[in-house]
């Protein structure tokens, strides 16, 4: 599969402090991509520099073909890519479709195109309630669905997705999740993700996570919890057994939760001979899967 992002060992110095201290990954093209890391990690610093907002100190990376760094290269990866923030961009005077036709024009569209491109993000992002309203009156769904329509009029290969979710009640998640998938498979749009929703990221084709400036682990999500999280059996007894008691129907640890007991597992079958042994003093048991949560705080406990 072609990548859509190459990046080789780009760093970013301010003075003495290294940001980003020779990073290299790859974003296959139509993949959704996820790219994690707690605050100070480097990550928004990354971005920035993918996106051509910040220069890096060193580093090659290719973007839709384009190399950044060079005044051509640069132009043609913004023509590339659409960027939803964090915060809102547009303008809260103007109605939500002159928002979206104003930032469309800066893309020299012919008036038939920027037509045909309006539509098509009207289409997708179910606008036709809102687009007549002042954009400064909508409520937070409401806008996300307006910023994540003016950064796709263009219709660019690859769109970044910066915590495109947070403060957003559950049913607006789910319409943005499930536009974003419209996008990816009808389209082949490259989704490149920051989210601090676990869940999310667990749906990515590739994660990356950053710390410190540099990358410590990337993988599948699947195989970064087989790497860094573990299956876990938790159970409560009916009767009081010390964790010694405990301890001797198992060779996995067990660590005890005031009167919960968990041991971590290789992968659920183990907890089999496990409930077999404790069967008659069980009062509850759960077997819990590994996660992306585990994974990001056992990367982010490790020195």
């Amino acid at each position: 599969m072609t990548n859509i992002i190459e990046v080789k060992q780009l760093t970013k110095h301010y003075g003495p402090v290294k940001a980003v201290k020779g990073i290299s990954f790859q974003v296959a093209k139509g993949a959704l991509f996820a790219f994690l890391g707690s605050n100070g990690a480097g990550k928004s610093t990354t971005i920035e520099i993918l996106c051509t907002l910040l220069d890096p100190s060193s580093g090659d990376v290719q973007i839709n073909g384009h190399e950044l760094g060079t005044i051509k290269g640069n132009a043609s990866i913004r023509e590339s890519i659409g960027f939803v923030f964090q915060q809102s961009i547009l303008d809260a005077k103007l109605t939500v479709k002159e928002n979206i036709l104003h930032r469309g024009r800066f893309y020299q569209l012919s008036k038939k195109q920027l037509q045909e491109n309006y539509a098509f993000a009207q289409q997708y992002l179910q606008l036709e309630d809102i687009e007549s309203k002042q954009y400064g009156q909508l409520s937070g769904g409401q806008r996300r669905r307006a910023d994540i329509a003016r950064a796709i009029i263009h219709k660019p290969p690859l769109l970044f997705l910066d915590e495109p979710t947070t403060g957003l009640d559950p049913h607006t998640r789910k319409f943005v999740w499930e536009t974003i998938e419209r996008l990816r498979k009808e389209i082949g749009m490259t989704i490149f993700l920051t989210t601090h929703y676990m869940e999310e990221a667990a749906n990515a084709d590739q994660i990356v996570v950053m710390k410190q400036g540099e990358i410590v682990a990337q993988g599948t999500p699947n195989a970064l919890k087989e790497q860094f999280a573990s299956d876990q059996l938790v159970i409560t007894l009916k009767e009081a057994f010390t964790i010694d008691n405990i301890q001797s129907h198992t060779i996995y640890p067990v660590l005890a939760v005031g009167d919960v007991y968990k041991i971590n597992l290789p992968s659920t079958l183990h907890a089999l001979p496990i409930l077999n042994q404790l069967e008659p003093y069980l009062s509850s048991f759960e077997v819990v899967k590994g996660s992306l949560d585990q994974v990001f705080i056992q990367i982010n406990e490790e020195k």
